[in-house]
């Protein structure tokens, strides 16, 4: 089997269109190979697939797909979303030095962005219209328009996102829709037919089938520390504007959200990749009911037995008996491995009974629960097993729950500062903008990712402050907001935020 190397970097191709239209093709490229991961753009021809079979009575049948995707298909919609052409306006704050020299105050910038349309799926999860597509089919877009199956076409609006799993839910108006009934990707089997149903080169819902070819996948397409990757893997051609699409059971039940393909043309000729249900049950139901993710952490850092005893530098581990497992390199501070007793040099080879063979599916089996929430962890220390109970904890160290700001007239979410990035910009406080929507940091310019710092001249230690401080300055005589931060890349920017109606 051809191995899926690492795929390293975003990056995003504007097409015109003979209409004058521009068009934005979302690309995973892969710089070792040159191959190129598509994951939401209009594009060139169907590969064919051969017919399905399987064994029954000794001889080889037809496999009866026909109801799976008739069940299906009215269920999977297809996306635009339309990114507005705007001038912004922002300042951005001079280095420390150049300010304690000259006094040197906030430079103004002007920039003027161009219109981009981008073209996706997504999947009706209830008759009340939520919809479950991926993050990165809606990613600041201004508008979204969803056109079902029968060509109706509605305005939807942004419940809430995520893009550590690339995953986001959305809303449109009525009742009644066609719905995709949820299935448990955890009982998929290697070898078992699937159908991926979507609106691939911008057309209406398809459908191509093919089988579960692997599961707990890792390509390394998302970025970031917290990113969650354990695609099941499949054959059935997953093309362009397949993206947030339905990959399904035989039976129509939801089993993975469509995410990726890997392949050496940019066309279906390779695998595809879908997000299972285990983690797309657990994203949406906290999008829904909080509006950001509630994300339980282990409190580990480690690998995989099986690679780390294959490299020279790992020689003077002991990993005992075991050929499989996640090895426990590192315990972190605040977290609930280590409060319940877990050591490094730990081999974890189970949760709440489940086999882990590796990190991989360790994440998937975590992401399922919320801090708080107590798991027993089977291990391996000195080559003999042991159980312990551990208490999941949040980023913060606790088992809080983490809500939307009620801020909702800014229009972000937000989310504590990744340790990496921390270390990286050495800054000690802060929080960061994990999503903007249509708000008014949206229009001054703010972008997701950056990191306040100071509000008002005060320093920004959590979400409560930005609360705090946007509820004192919304009864206050002077009705702003003076925000300075950094973005990850280190640049510094400094907005000026009204929050008079006027």
């Amino acid at each position: 089997m051809k191995k899926v190397t690492k795929i390293v970097a975003y990056s995003v191709v504007l097409i015109c269109c003979c209409v004058g239209a521009s068009v934005i093709a979302t690309n995973l490229v892969n710089k070792k190979s040159n191959k190129v991961v598509y994951v939401s753009e209009p594009g060139a021809p169907y590969s064919t697939l051969p017919s399905a079979y399987l064994a029954a009575s000794g001889k080889m049948q037809p496999v009866d797909l026909t109801e799976a995707a008739e069940k299906t298909v009215h269920g999977v919609v297809h996306i635009k979303s339309t990114v507005k052409s705007r001038t912004q306006t922002y300042q951005e704050m001079p280095d420390i030095f150049e300010q304690f020299m000259f006094g040197a105050r906030p430079r103004q910038r002007q920039y003027r962005t161009e219109p981009q349309v981008g073209y996706g799926s997504g999947v009706i999860l209830t008759k009340d219209g939520y919809i479950v597509t991926n993050n990165h089919v809606i990613e600041k877009a201004d508008e979204i328009q969803v056109t079902l199956n029968d060509n109706r076409v509605f305005n939807a609006t942004l419940v809430g996102a995520d893009a550590n799993t690339d995953l986001a839910l959305i809303k449109i108006e009525g009742d009644e829709f066609p719905i995709v009934p949820m299935g448990d990707s955890d009982e998929l089997k290697l070898g078992e037919w699937v159908l991926a149903v979507g609106n691939p080169f911008n057309l209406t819902s398809s459908v191509t089938a093919g089988v579960v070819s692997a599961k707990s996948r890792k390509i390394g397409i998302y970025e970031g520390s917290e990113s969650i990757e354990s695609f099941i893997q499949t054959d059935a051609a997953i093309n362009m504007g397949n993206s947030g699409g339905a990959l399904v059971n035989v039976r129509g039940e939801l089993v993975g959200i469509n995410a990726a393909l890997e392949s050496p043309t940019g066309t279906y000729a390779g695998y595809g990749f879908a997000i299972p249900t285990t983690i797309v049950k657990k994203v949406v139901t906290d999008l829904k009911e909080y509006g950001t993710v509630q994300r339980a952490m282990l409190g580990i850092e480690g690998g995989d037995v099986l690679s780390m005893r294959q490299d020279e530098k790992n020689k003077n581990l002991d990993f005992g008996d075991a050929i499989d497992g996640v090895y426990v390199s590192g315990v972190m501070d605040g977290g609930g491995a280590l409060a319940a007793g877990v050591k490094e040099g730990d081999i974890i080879i189970a949760l709440n009974g489940k086999k882990i063979r590796t990190m991989n599916e360790l994440q998937e089996s975590i992401v399922k629960y919320r801090p708080g929430d107590k798991v027993t962890v089977t291990l391996l220390r000195n080559n003999k097993e042991k159980k312990i109970d551990v208490e999941l904890k949040n980023s913060r160290g606790n088992t809080e729950t983490i809500k939307e700001g009620d801020m909702e007239v800014l229009g972000a979410t937000f989310q504590d500062v990744p340790d990496e990035t921390r270390r990286m910009l050495n800054i000690g406080y802060g929080v960061q903008v994990s999503a903007v929507k249509n708000g008014l940091f949206k229009d001054n310019g703010v972008q997701r990712g950056f990191i306040i710092l100071r509000i008002n001249d005060q320093q920004i230690k959590s979400v409560e402050d930005v609360e705090r401080i946007y509820k004192e300055a919304e009864s206050s005589p002077y009705p702003v907001l003076f925000v300075i931060g950094v973005y990850p890349s280190g640049r510094r920017a400094y907005y000026s935020i009204s929050l008079s109606e006027d």
